[in-house]
Order: C-alpha cells, then sequence, then structure tokens
C-alpha cells in the first residue's frame, strides 16, 4: 500500500477544489445564459399578444356617452343580429356606449313609450344622451352619426330616409336626446298601449316645450339605402286593436302620464354577452291603471266603436297623412 506525503495530500485537495470550483462557475454560466435567452422569448411573445389586443378606434373618442335604450318583446332573433351589429357600428364612431334591452315581461299589451320611459330610469346615469332605438332598424350608411347631439334631438331615421315611412312629423325608429331635453318634456306617454301613436305624441311635446328637432344632412343612400328593416309584418302581426274609447283618448296631447308616473317592478337585471356585444338585459312588469288606460288589455273588452273625433287644435296628434290623394286623420 502506497503512502503519500503530506505535501501530496495537500496538492491533491486543491486540485480537487479548485475542479469543483471551475464546474460550479461554468454551470452558473451556463444556467444564467438560458435564463436570459428564456426572458427575451417571452419579453417578446408579451410584446406581440400585447399588441394584438389593443383597440384603435378610427376617431378620437367622445367625453360623451350614449345609453340606446331598445323597448323589446320577443325579438331575440333580431337582437342576436343587432348587438353585434350596433357595437361594431359604433366602434367605427368612437362612439362610448352602453345597450339597454327593456323587455315587457307582464301579460299587458306591448307599450312602447313605457318602456322606454323605464329604459331611462334604469340605465347607466354615466350616459348624458340615450338612443330610443326598435331593435328591427339597422342604420348602412356610416355617415348617420350617433354623435352627442349638440343642436337638439337628433332624428336618425328622418321621414327622408326611413324606408317605410315618409310623413314630415314621423319621430319613430331611431331618435338620439340627451337627458335633459327627455326629462324636459317628462318623457313619453304611458298610455299608448298597442301599436302606434305614441312617437306622434312625444313630436308634439317636443314642439310645444319649444325644442326643434335636427335631421341627418348630407345622406345620398335615401330609402333604399340608409337601413335595413328587418321586421316582418306577416310574421309578426301588429297589435291594432282598439277597445273602449281608446281612439280618442289616444287623439290628444297626454297631460297626465309621463316619465314622473311610471311605475314598474323589474323582475330580473342581466349582463348578456351575444356575440362578444354586451347586453344589459332587464326583465320588466309594468303597471297599468286600469282608470286612466283600460285599453292595457283588450282581451274580451268591448271594441271601441265610438264616434270618431276629427276635429283638429294643437293638441292633437295624429298626423295628417296623405294616401291616394285623400287626406287621413
Amino acid at each position: 500500500m502506497m503512502l503519500l506525503r503530506q505535501s501530496q495530500v495537500k496538492w491533491i485537495i486543491l486540485a480537487v477544489l479548485l475542479f469543483f470550483l471551475l464546474s460550479t462557475l461554468s454551470m452558473f454560466q451556463v444556467i444564467t445564459s438560458k435564463c436570459n435567452n428564456s426572458a427575451a422569448e417571452c419579453s417578446c411573445k408579451d410584446t406581440k399578444s400585447h399588441k394584438d389586443v389593443v383597440d384603435t378606434p378610427t376617431k378620437d373618442i367622445s367625453d360623451h356617452k350614449l345609453c340606446i335604450i331598445v323597448p323589446f318583446r320577443d325579438r331575440f332573433e333580431e337582437l342576436l343580429e343587432f348587438a353585434p351589429y350596433m357595437k361594431t357600428f359604433l366602434h367605427n364612431q368612437a362612439v362610448q356606449n352602453e345597450v339597454w334591452v327593456v323587455n315587457q315581461a307582464d301579460k299587458f299589451r306591448f307599450n312602447r313609450a313605457y318602456l322606454i320611459n323605464v329604459g331611462f330610469h334604469e340605465s347607466s346615469p354615466s350616459c348624458d344622451y340615450i338612443a330610443m332605438h326598435d331593435v328591427d332598424l339597422l342604420p348602412q350608411n356610416p355617415d348617420l352619426l350617433y354623435k352627442y347631439p349638440e343642436k337638439g334631438p337628433l332624428h336618425i331615421s328622418s321621414s327622408e330616409l326611413h324606408p317605410k315611412y315618409d310623413y314630415p312629423t314621423f319621430l319613430g325608429g331611431i331618435l338620439l336626446i340627451s337627458r335633459q331635453h327627455y326629462a324636459q318634456v317628462d318623457g313619453m306617454s304611458n298610455k299608448y298601449w298597442g301599436w302606434g301613436q305614441e312617437d306622434d305624441e312625444f313630436y308634439v311635446r317636443m314642439r310645444q316645450a319649444g325644442i326643434s328637432i335636427d335631421r341627418p344632412a348630407g345622406i345620398r343612400t335615401g330609402r333604399e339605402g340608409s337601413f335595413r328593416h328587418t321586421h316582418s309584418s306577416k310574421e309578426r302581426k301588429r297589435d291594432n286593436a282598439k277597445c273602449y274609447n281608446q281612439r280618442n283618448l289616444t287623439r290628444r296631447r297626454d297631460r297626465q302620464t309621463g316619465l314622473s308616473t311610471t311605475f314598474y317592478k323589474v323582475g330580473s337585471k342581466k349582463q348578456l354577452v351575444v356575440d362578444g356585444a354586451a347586453v344589459n338585459f332587464l326583465d320588466i312588469q309594468l303597471e297599468c291603471d286600469r282608470l286612466i288606460t283600460p285599453w292595457c288589455n283588450c282581451t274580451g273588452a268591448p271594441p271601441d266603436k265610438n264616434t270618431p273625433d276629427r276635429t283638429r287644435d294643437e293638441d292633437v296628434v295624429v298626423p295628417l297623412l296623405r294616401k291616394n290623394k285623400k287626406t287621413v286623420t
């Protein structure tokens, strides 16, 4: 057995320690290099991902915010198209907006104006203007601007552009109005159960309040290309029934009901996402004062056979229509 001298043992120990030290330094360098490369790769991927989700509007975002109020009942097919379509349309105009669908969940006849009043109350107060918007009317021309109506209420679907209605005082379809102006006229009448004339009554309210109505200018697409009207009168028949004395009692400006007399119950509030578009969906049960509007339910009620009132004054809301060169009152 060979015995090592003390000096030889020292050199062997030093050699082992030196080898261990060099090996450790080498491993540390390799690990550090891999981490740096990995970090660089991660940084690049994060940067690329961040660019992909950046949303750059085509115009400067306005300080104003729009709440779209959609009176609603049994129109889910139209809503599936409306929500994503309007999201893209308004994104291209850099219009901040929220969509509020007000679904009438009670058993009474449909009341569009009543639901719009509810939408005004329930929608976000951060919106300084609203759009009274039919779910079956889609703007096709990008020059139909939904920006804040500085000059006064803006009737987007004016009588010159709407595909169906062309009388001068027509105010239905799509109307932009500031919260201030809507509250000034106490909103819309709650008396119009069934189809029609609630927008004609609203026109008289604004006219008597001295509020002028603006309309889109420079739109060259006319009635054929400005809007797409998705309603089918054959598949979805309108409720044109008249019972009790409904016809004469809704002929003139309503001074009994409005935004301040809107009574209802909220059944539920849901936040839906329709093909990437956020929708606030409200189930609403309206209240009907049968002493004022017994025609909220015409089932089993006597039909309105009262002699029609043909007189005219500044409170009459029924528009003068010309059909086959005859004036219809």
